[in-house]
């Protein structure tokens, strides 16, 4: 897929930092803090929509509406297309799956060129009228005093749509799901919601909306006795990682007072995901929400459908009861 070559997702070194620096200022924490009221208002109004009742899907009706329409919104795209973003995302959402085959990879491709031709056409409206959005200001932003191509905007805006759709779905969905198999972990985030902040993490570490990354090492590195030579591609197991029983004693428990927790689910170093603020800050959001407005929450099926990528990790829907 052409657009991927100029994500900074795929970009290391010079040019990683350069994208990077100029995104950066839109995912700190004082802007994702000045941004949360506006996604509290989001999450408010598709739960006034979604309503309460018995065999509810927590994905499609909740869950994969949140970040999309956060990003319309913050992205200066009209809400009212976003289903098509939402379509065009889960397409893109491919690129980063080692098991796609050509069907898949065609619909990938499709949607590339489409998804690129709407955001390039939103981004020559911003030329000449720029607003408080993400695309007016990439295109106005500057780094060691260089600025993004036109390529490289569209690229990264519809990067930030797929890296943002997947993490935050699979987050609220996966950690859901734990929750209501942990009656008495939910029970425990009732009673003190401010379990939430380290919950949140502790969820990422539990079952991880991205499974595995690929690399390529830049050294020699010795690991039990073997050399894995420079230039060698690695797939590195987020999920196992997170379960490490040398890093978290019983690894396999869900204890959202366990204590410091640090996830590597948004992968880390230079490559750390911009917008794990912004997913996390989310997931808080409607989690914290959902457990005010419902007093009973209850999965309406015990067998759930998971998706069929190899390292996404998310639910296909999760149909739960919900009673206020």
């Amino acid at each position: 897929m052409r657009a991927a070559r100029s994500w900074m997702l795929m970009r290391d070194g010079e040019a990683h930092r350069r994208l990077r620096g100029l995104a950066n200022p839109l995912f700190t924490a004082r802007a994702i803090r000045e941004t949360a009221p506006r996604i509290a208002g989001i999450v408010h109004r598709i739960m006034d929509d979604m309503g309460d009742g018995r065999d509810i899907d927590l994905i499609g009706q909740l869950a994969a509406l949140v970040p999309v329409t956060v990003f319309c919104g913050l992205g200066g795209l009209p809400v009212e297309d976003r289903d098509l973003c939402r379509k065009w995302t889960d397409a893109l959402g491919h690129v980063i799956d080692p098991a796609t085959d050509e069907t898949t990879r065609r619909a990938m491709n499709d949607a590339a060129e489409e998804f690129g031709a709407y955001v390039a056409g939103h981004l020559e409206e911003r030329r000449a009228n720029p607003r408080d959005d993400i695309i007016s200001r990439l295109l106005l932003a500057e780094f060691d005093g260089e600025k993004l191509s036109d390529e490289e905007i569209v690229a990264n805006v519809m990067m930030f749509f797929m890296g943002g759709h997947e993490t935050t779905v699979n987050l609220i969905g996966n950690g859901m799901l734990a929750l209501l198999r942990h009656p008495d972990q939910l029970r425990a985030l009732r009673e003190d919601p401010g379990l939430v902040e380290n919950g949140i993490d502790e969820l990422l570490r539990y079952d991880a909306p991205i499974q595995l990354v690929a690399r390529i090492t830049t050294d020699d590195i010795e690991l039990e006795g073997t050399t894995i030579p420079a230039g060698s591609k690695v797939m590195i197991l987020l999920g196992a990682a997170n379960r490490d029983p040398a890093r978290y004693p019983d690894p396999d428990r869900l204890d959202l007072r366990r204590p410091d927790v640090r996830p590597l689910s948004f992968g880390g170093g230079p490559h750390y995901c911009i917008g794990a603020l912004l997913a996390k800050t989310e997931a808080r959001l409607v989690l914290t929400e959902l457990l005010r407005r419902h007093r009973d929450i209850t999965l309406s099926r015990e067998d759930v459908v998971w998706r069929p990528q190899v390292n996404i990790r998310g639910l296909r829907e999760l149909r739960v009861d919900l009673l206020s």
